[in-house]
């Protein structure tokens, strides 16, 4: 029984002059890939393994036959024609018939190509001859209206996108350049790729569809070099087969592309080329294989491996004459002698043999399997089905073995299309070292499992990958906007490529490449570098602070002042100066003034509700009576001097003291006033998150800011008023006529307010609030300084003033 292997490991042959010096000789030149010789290999070791086993095909033993498969449509469809019948010339072939006796074929086994398997496959299915492919998985094959007979043996490769990908967001690359070949497969693993990459934000630098073949170099290969060399995407995934992009690799192996890191799959043999160059272009690609069993025995069976052991192989003779110094016959294609001994094909260098199993013989070494079981398993059935006594067997046509090869099942119980899907789900990471060139080495350094928790399906031991650099490669279009930044759209770009600017005020971004900051709450503010939002710091008008305590400072020695000029006052409180323009008016003065200094300090310190109310209470109050009192001191000298009023009632006003009740008067009307205020709106205590960087500032909030300026308007008002009265009284003759210094003072007061309210309005914060306490302290100053301050200069320093006597000489020098 016969297996057929069609493989391609021998390219096209023609003939070429070659001028030497002794004339013009023909050569016959022919390109081999002796790395493909390992799939007759691996068949071959398949079949000496079944014909050893006592329980697999007892009685029978396989056989092969192999064939190489030529690049040309009519070499292929030639040599399995030659196959099928047996016959050697295409002058002799009879297509119904097999002139081959003796000899009975189960099944063919190609590859790896899938072009030329889908040609063998058009021509054996008109005999339902059973095929099975060991190449790449082609989903046109699925067909069963098209192809009746044909199996594949590789997995269906449905995660191999989303492998890729997930290997690219794993480094951080994410700018990626596509070579994929001009055809079905190319094009539907553009979509899956593309799909995946849209997932993950990964873009794509650039897309060649390449359409060619081995031995052709068109114009759009040197144009996708081009690109290759100029690109900024340093990583780029390969796809297609040997057929469509070997040239392009040819030309990529010679260049030095020593920053381009490859993304491949094992249908890549990157080591097929050898040079003078010590770096290869392909040394640290990173490649995706299917994951299959390495077979152990299989090494220690190629190391045995020699064309004396094999003399029906055709190709071991090349191997030994090219690399070994054998002689050759060209006749017979067979050694002759001065061979080196004990030589085997570990000695070849990787680029033209590898000894470790690959995908493509491992699938052939399941292919030979599943044949062998398969005829076991008819066999059986034939043994069964014949009667007792009869030694006839049944005739074996091939067609007879399909139900078998559809429900066959490998190793332990395990049936052949569960066990494809199980492997397609499995991919081993391979890094290609190849530095010094020649080295050839494919290390497995991970592997992806889409079956797992996404955060499992990808593993990988960094610190075996070797670079063609030391560091991780880099390739993104754009540097990551790292903590503190965010990412702006470049119009008309990926979005991959963007542009970096800092994150607003009190915004932060921890991550890098964030598209929006996060805004920090009001209780935090963003650090200097806007990675962190930090708590801020409570703080108010303390009285530690150096403002508070200069403002605490000066309401305490005014307060002081005041107080010794009130008992100052109360000590002469007999004397004229004291007694002119009403004594009690002047105590009563002072003491709201002595009020207003120490008023101030309600607005140091930590702020609560309570001190909230008392601030503005107490402010508006204390001012209430000192204005309504410079008012009544005012209104007394005006008729007191007034001529115009008849003496009974001047005498009347002086005598009940009827000033005097302007002051409650003034004082009733601001408590109704107050009494809206609180009954309406009250001050209370609020947080200011944004006066000041880094800090919540507690500041007494007005509640109603039309009754906050109600109040000040009703003091400037009565200002107003005071200076009205004292500026007509200024030249009514008097010894002490005070008409002048209250008029300054009610002027200055007034300045100090209306001023007051565009500065208060402007400022935020502490500041604030350390301006209503200056203008408390200076309004409260001018009062004291232009009324009080006159009189105690006479008082203290010029003693002789403040007497009878001098008074009399000064009413005697007026009447002169």
């Amino acid at each position: 029984m016969y297996v057929g292997g069609m493989f391609s490991f021998v390219g096209i042959c023609s003939s070429v002059w070659s001028v030497i010096s002794s004339g013009m000789f023909l050569f016959n030149l022919c390109r081999y890939n002796f790395k493909l010789h390992q799939l007759v290999l691996a068949l071959i070791f398949a079949i000496e393994e079944i014909n050893r086993n006592p329980h697999l095909l007892p009685n029978i033993s396989l056989g092969f036959d192999f064939y190489n498969v030529p690049y040309s449509e009519k070499n292929i469809l030639m040599n399995t024609i030659f196959w099928l019948t047996g016959l050697s010339s295409i002058r002799m072939v009879y297509c119904n018939y097999n002139c081959v006796k003796g000899r009975k074929s189960a099944a063919a086994i190609t590859g790896p190509s899938w072009a030329k398997s889908g040609h063998i496959g058009t021509l054996l299915q008109l005999y339902k001859f059973p095929q099975l492919t060991v190449g790449p998985f082609e989903p046109i094959f699925s067909d069963q209206g098209q192809f009746t007979s044909l199996y594949q043996m590789a997995p269906q490769g449905t995660s191999l996108s989303l492998a890729m990908v997930s290997l690219i967001v794993h480094f951080g690359w994410n700018w990626v350049g596509l070579l994929i070949s001009d055809d079905h497969r190319g094009i539907q693993f553009l979509s899956d790729i593309r799909e995946k990459m849209e997932k993950n934000q990964v873009c794509i630098a650039f897309i060649e569809m390449i359409h060619s073949t081995w031995n052709s170099f068109s114009y759009k290969y040197w144009k996708s070099l081009g690109i290759i060399q100029e690109t900024l995407a340093n990583i780029i995934i390969i796809y297609g087969d040997n057929d469509s992009l070997q040239g392009l690799m040819s030309n990529i192996g010679q260049q030095i592309l020593t920053s381009k890191v490859w993304v491949m799959t094992s249908e890549w043999d990157v080591t097929n080329n050898a040079d003078y160059f010590l770096l290869d272009s392909f040394h640290g690609s990173l490649i995706f294989s299917q994951h299959h069993e390495q077979v152990a025995e299989f090494k220690n069976f190629l190391q045995t491996v020699n064309p004396y052991k094999y003399p029906e192989d055709n190709y071991l003779p090349k191997l030994w004459f090219l690399f070994f110094k054998c002689s050759f016959s060209e006749l017979d294609c067979h050694l002759l002698e001065n061979c080196q001994p004990n030589v085997s094909l570990e000695l070849l260098p990787r680029h033209i043999f590898d000894m470790v199993m690959n995908e493509d013989s491992y699938n052939t070494y399941k292919a030979v399997y599943t044949v062998a079981h398969s005829l076991h398993e008819m066999s059986l059935q034939q043994v069964q089905m014949q009667s007792f006594g009869n030694e006839e067997r049944m005739v074996f046509v091939p067609w007879q073995l399909h139900p078998f090869l559809r429900n066959i099942h490998v190793g332990a119980n395990v049936s052949l299309e569960w066990k494809q899907e199980l492997d397609d789900d499995k991919y081993d990471i391979l890094n290609f070292w190849n530095f010094p060139k020649g080295l050839g080495k494919k290390v497995k350094v991970g592997n992806f499992l889409s079956n797992a928790p996404q955060s499992q399906q990808l593993t990988l031991s960094e610190k075996m990958i070797k670079w063609k650099h030391a560091s991780i490669p880099h390739s993104v279009c754009s540097e990551s906007c790292g903590p503190g930044f965010r990412k702006i759209s470049l119009e008309g770009k990926a979005v991959c490529c963007y542009d970096c600017t800092p994150c607003a005020d009190n915004e932060i971004s921890n991550e890098t490449d964030m598209e929006k900051c996060i805004k920090c709450p009001e209780s935090h503010y963003a650090e200097t570098e806007k990675k962190h939002c930090l708590q801020k710091a409570v703080s108010f008008l303390n009285h530690e602070d150096p403002l508070g305590m200069s403002l605490t400072t000066i309401a305490l020695c005014f307060s002081v002042l005041t107080t010794v000029v009130l008992g100052l006052f109360v000590k002469h409180r007999d004397t004229p100066i004291v007694k002119a323009n009403n004594r009690t008016l002047s105590y009563a003065l002072l003491i709201m003034l002595i009020v207003c200094f120490l008023c101030s300090l309600l607005f140091t310190g930590h702020p609560n509700t309570a001190t909230c109310i008392l601030q503005q209470i107490t402010f508006g109050g204390a001012f209430t009576v000192a204005l309504a009192t410079v008012l009544a001191k005012a209104i007394t000298v005006v008729i007191a001097f007034n001529v115009t009023f008849p003496r009974k009632v001047v005498r009347w006003l002086i005598v009940s003291k009827a000033p005097n009740f302007i002051i409650p008067l003034c004082t009733l009307i601001h408590l109704v006033l107050c009494g809206i205020w609180l009954g309406t709106s009250p001050p209370f205590l609020d947080q200011d998150y944004h006066a000041e960087h880094g800090h919540i500032i507690l500041v007494c909030n007005k509640g109603s800011d039309f009754a906050f300026h109600g109040i000040l308007g009703y003091l400037c008002s009565l200002a107003l008023g005071s200076f009205t009265m004292a500026f007509m009284s200024r030249n009514l003759p008097d010894t002490f006529n005070e008409a002048k210094f209250l008029s300054f003072s009610m002027l200055v007061f007034f300045c100090v307010w209306v001023t007051f309210l565009p500065v208060y309005h402007s400022t935020k914060g502490k500041v604030m609030v350390a301006m209503e306490v200056f203008s408390i302290l200076a309004s409260s100053a001018a009062l004291l300084g232009f009324i009080f301050v006159p009189k105690c200069y006479i008082i203290l320093i010029r003693p002789d003033k403040n007497s009878v006597h001098h008074i009399r000489k000064s009413l005697f020098f007026r009447s002169l």
